[in-house]
């Protein structure tokens, strides 16, 4: 070992490269066979680690990768050679557009502009450059506002360099908002539906992406959908239509115990003297703090799990280390005593979506914020099941 590698781990995140495989077979399953799976695994996999879970993904029989820019996709080319297709989700900036020929990617059109530079760029090269146009239906991000998506669509029939090879939008409000969704839903197929130049059968028509599903209808018009959060086993929408898929979550989130020790009742504690114990108290102090990813947000809500019981966050959390109250627990933990921040242990268990809601955030954030200080652990065992 060199390194990080040779000290004991304090802090650690275990990810489950088997579980991951089973959901996507899981999700594939409960979709009509003819829809195309685009497995979204931006800002590295969603804090998950883009090389393993990229590479496992490639075994698991996915359709297309997803990406917020083309220095991810790059990592995805790297790692998976050629014959992956792979979305660039995000506007590509013009001294990024030079790559997108270099590792065969496909960039996300939203204006005129785009159109007309990547067109010259692909005429200069000899090259054709396919794409994919988003029209914003609603959400007011990227993509050319609905009402407007025919200029797009003609500026693209004139490109002789560039090949329409999807269309799509994004949901503002799928997660609760149906009735939106449904109007987003309509704009899109009627910009759509506009075109006469166009074979949407040919085409990646997608709107859907984990949230999507929400109200997904195995009748749309729809062949492709966006999967990120879901795949990972995390279902934050318990009204979806996916949400009864027999997913896991792969993702846990574990520290350590440093040292016990008494305080006496009345004794004000952390930063700012924020938490006055009521009783004469236990403390555990874990090797964890906000420099791990322990949201800040916590500090006096919340739990962790020590031998599969729930015990209370204590005062505020700082960079370093956290308290939690073990006043109740017997036996008594000791120093080196594994703590489930997220995930399972013994009997017990915290969701992340919970977690998240402790924090006030949401499990993207979550995800996205466990620094790089944690090391990540993979489990790769063959999947089954």
């Amino acid at each position: 070992m060199t390194g990080i590698d040779q000290f004991p781990r304090r802090c650690w995140a275990e990810i489950d490269l088997a579980a991951l495989e089973r959901n996507l077979i899981a999700i594939k399953a409960a979709l009509p066979p003819h829809i195309r799976y685009i497995a979204v695994v931006k800002a590295d996999a969603y804090g998950h680690g883009m090389n393993q879970t990229v590479a496992r993904l490639m075994q698991a029989g996915i359709d297309m990768y997803g990406v917020a820019n083309v220095a991810e996709a790059a990592t995805i080319r790297e790692i998976g050679g050629s014959g992956w297709s792979i979305l660039v989700l995000g506007a590509t900036l013009q001294d990024e557009a030079p790559f997108l020929f270099e590792y065969d990617l496909t960039p996300t059109l939203s204006t005129v502009e785009e159109v007309a530079f990547l067109d010259r760029m692909a005429a200069e090269r000899g090259a054709t450059l396919k794409v994919h146009l988003k029209i914003d239906t609603g959400m007011g991000r990227l993509g050319i506002w609905h009402e407007n998506a025919n200029t797009l669509f003609e500026a693209l029939k004139a490109a002789s360099h560039l090949q329409l090879d999807g269309i799509y939008t994004h949901f503002a409000h799928a997660e609760t908002d149906v009735e939106f969704t449904e109007r987003q839903r309509r704009r899109f197929m009627t910009a759509i539906a506009a075109v006469d130049w166009i074979q949407p059968e040919k085409l990646l028509i997608h709107a859907d992406n984990s949230a999507g599903l929400t109200s997904f209808s195995r009748e749309s018009a729809y062949n492709a959908v966006r999967i990120g959060l879901l795949q990972f086993g995390i279902t934050p929408y318990a009204q979806s239509l996916f949400a009864k898929v027999p997913t896991t979550p792969i993702f846990s989130f574990k520290t350590r115990i440093a040292i016990v020790k008494d305080l006496p009742a009345g004794t004000e504690i952390s930063y700012g003297r924020t938490c006055r114990l009521k009783r004469p108290s236990k403390i555990a102090i874990l090797c964890a703090g906000y420099g791990d990813g322990i949201p800040r947000a916590l500090s006096n809500k919340g739990f962790a799990l020590i031998q599969g019981q729930r015990c209370p966050y204590l005062g505020r959390v700082t960079m370093d280390q956290t308290i939690i109250d073990v006043t109740d627990l017997d036996p008594l933990p000791r120093a080196g005593d594994e703590v489930c921040l997220i995930g399972t242990q013994n009997d017990g268990e915290i969701k992340i979506e919970q977690f998240a809601r402790w924090a006030g955030t949401i499990s993207w954030e979550i995800l996205c914020s466990i620094t790089k200080r944690v090391p990540r652990i993979y489990k790769t065992s063959i999947a089954t099941g």
